[in-house]
Formats: structure tokens, C-alpha cells, sequence
């Protein structure tokens, strides 16, 4: 994980709309980065579902909510109308913003070894500067934790 204090880094993505936005434009506005391993999966449905739930509390507080997983934008506008998501969910399929932000990980299931992403989140401030870090995020009640610490 990336260290709190230090300067988040800069990235553009296409978000599930093909539109490309960018750290910097959300300047001024707090930003819940959180990365995902895989749409319409089981906890990443759960997490997504989260966060759509508190959104408007969340936007009360000038914040902004941005998801990042490596699946295509396409994969990620069936997931957004599928469960009415509001907020934005950026494709990332080389991972290079996932590892900028040190969250592709080696993983293990059923005794396989391969790398993933690792449920993480960041809260960066309206500076840029990451504010706090979720590593290893519970995917049904991570949003409310985020919630009280905005």
C-alpha cells in the first residue's frame, strides 16, 4: 500500500461510458479510489452494491466515488446498469494504474498461486495527498467505514 501523506498518483482511465477521466479533475473534491478484482462477481457486487447504497451521503460530503479493476469497459457499463450503480467505474486492463497504487498482489486459491488485484481502497484528499488506506477491505460494510471517516 501506498504510504498516507504522500501524493496520490496520477492516472487517466476510460470510465464505463469510454469517457477518460483523470486524478486531476477531481481537484478540490475528496476521492474514494477503491479497486475491485472483477465485475458481477460475489464480493465485488456486494462492495459496488455498498457503496451505490451511501452515495448520496457520500456526495453530501463532496466526495466522489471511483472504481478501478482491470475488466474491459464494456464488462463495466453491463455491471453499472445491472445494479444501477451512480458513480464512476474506470478499465484499467494493463494494470498500470492498479500497480501505482500497489494493489496488484499475489494471491492464492485453492492452493494456486497467481497475481490480482487486492481489495484496497484509498481516500485522497482534495489536495491529491492519499488521506487513508484500506487494505484487505470487507466488501459489505467497507463503504460505511469510509463513510465515517470522510
Amino acid at each position: 500500500m501506498l504510504e498516507t501523506g504522500t501524493k496520490a498518483p496520477a492516472f487517466t482511465l476510460p470510465d464505463q461510458n469510454g469517457v477518460q477521466h483523470s486524478l486531476e479533475e477531481y481537484r478540490g473534491r475528496k476521492v474514494i479510489l477503491y479497486f475491485y478484482p472483477k465485475d458481477n462477481t460475489a464480493g465485488c457486487t456486494k462492495e459496488a452494491c455498498s457503496f451505490a447504497d451511501r452515495y448520496p451521503q457520500i456526495t453530501e460530503k463532496g466526495a466522489v466515488v471511483l472504481g478501478i479493476s482491470k475488466d474491459p469497459v464494456s464488462s463495466h457499463k453491463k455491471f453499472e446498469e445491472k445494479y444501477s450503480l451512480p458513480f464512476t467505474l474506470l478499465s484499467d486492463p494493463e494494470a498500470e494504474v492498479i500497480r501505482a497504487y500497489d494493489v496488484w498482489k499475489e494471491k492464492s486459491m485453492y492452493g494456486r498461486k497467481y497475481m490480482g488485484i487486492e481489495r484496497s481502497t484509498y481516500l485522497i484528499d482534495e489536495n491529491g495527498i492519499i488521506q487513508k488506506a484500506y487494505q484487505k477491505v470487507k466488501p459489505a460494510d467497507h463503504a460505511e467505514n469510509i463513510l465515517q471517516d470522510i
